[in-house]
């Protein structure tokens, strides 16, 4: 059972604590007289679906076709403001920052709706991507943020003052870290005769506050599983005596395949953070941290009845049976605590030949 502090967060109280950077991040969305949208963001995603998450968000807070959203990224060219992704932090920080910026685009457009609409901005309402006057009544037709995205370019008939542009920038520096947490239960078998240890059951729920994309989540956990998963059981970093990695290859260095593991069920629970509009918490690491104690304890719980207080990990074959070994020939000490009987008398008692933990 694990709770993660995550979305470095705010920029001062890094700043106490000697970090290198601060923790705001950056994002910028262009209105194209053509009605979509580009979206430019300082996170920068490696396999965890930003363009899409982010598109979902924007597309909800415009009004626009899903579409027609375009994230762009990764290139300093492009996006020369950020801090980019690790942490945790890429929604609950960028993702905000993108919330921020589409809500300027729409304090910006209000002028010229009004001005079209020959209303007062403060009578003005935005509901699914079309402006409206209070009260005018349900059958009126509205003006599109995409059709003021054309005019705005063709500049016609601005109001005075107002620039042609519907771009809006932002920087969102948060208020606190976000909190997400989660219990993870796993069930391992030993092989007494040879070491090897085989996942049974992995069962896992999370709290990672208000979901963007269930299968995005969904694919960051499993993700996170199998990298802790391997961090408990295979992948080392193994160097001799003159300090050379031996480990150097993929040849020496076990990285986990599916055939390594299993099927997990997860579940979660939602708890919407209270630092950030979304609701969101930091879900890439929570695999990753609940994993590996989770595996080990496993591994342990089953050799515990024979003795076995710690392995070193990774717990690879060797590791487990040498401990086996170890624990089998350690002296017998005496306990200073009451002895009670076995309850029943035909109770299965653990096996170290030939047998399974």
């Amino acid at each position: 059972t694990f709770t993660e502090m995550c979305g470095l967060a705010p920029s001062r109280v890094l700043g106490s604590l000697s970090y290198g950077a601060g923790g705001w991040e950056h994002a910028s969305v262009r209105m194209l007289p053509s009605g979509k949208v580009e979206v430019i963001t300082g996170s920068s995603a490696h396999g965890q679906g930003h363009e899409t998450a982010w598109s979902q968000i924007v597309a909800d807070q415009l009004g626009v076709p899903f579409e027609d959203v375009e994230v762009l990224h990764g290139d300093t060219q492009i996006s020369h403001k950020g801090l980019d992704t690790y942490g945790s932090r890429s929604l609950v920080v960028g993702g905000q920052a993108l919330v921020n910026a589409a809500q300027k685009v729409i304090e910006k457009a209000k002028p010229l709706a009004a001005h079209v609409l020959e209303a007062n901005v403060d009578d003005l309402e935005f509901t699914d991507g079309k402006f409206t006057v209070r009260g005018a009544g349900a059958d009126q037709e509205g003006l599109s943020l995409a059709g003021l995205a054309l005019s705005v370019f063709a500049a016609h008939d601005l109001p005075d003052g107002m620039e042609p542009s519907l771009d809006a920038d932002a920087t969102y520096d948060p208020v606190n870290f976000s909190y997400p947490h989660g219990t993870h239960l796993c069930a391992m078998e030993i092989d007494t005769e040879t070491g090897e240890s085989t996942m049974r059951s992995y069962v896992c729920v999370d709290d990672v506050g208000n979901v963007v994309n269930p299968l995005i989540v969904d694919g960051q956990v499993h993700g996170g599983l199998v990298q802790g998963i391997a961090q408990a059981l295979w992948e080392e970093a193994v160097y001799d005596d003159q300090g050379t990695l031996i480990t150097g290859s993929f040849v020496d260095y076990t990285l986990p395949t599916s055939a390594d593991t299993i099927s997990f069920v997860t579940d979660r629970t939602v708890t919407p953070s209270t630092t950030n509009d979304l609701g969101a918490k930091g879900v890439g690491e929570a695999g990753t941290i609940a994993s590996t104690p989770a595996v080990v304890n496993a591994v342990l719980d089953a050799l515990r009845p024979l003795g076995v207080k710690d392995i070193v990990m990774p717990c690879t074959p060797e590791r487990v049976w040498n401990a086996i070994q170890g624990a089998a020939h350690e002296p017998v000490v005496e306990s200073a605590a009451p002895h009670f009987e076995e309850s029943s008398p035909n109770q299965d008692t653990p096996e170290t030949e030939g047998g399974t933990l």
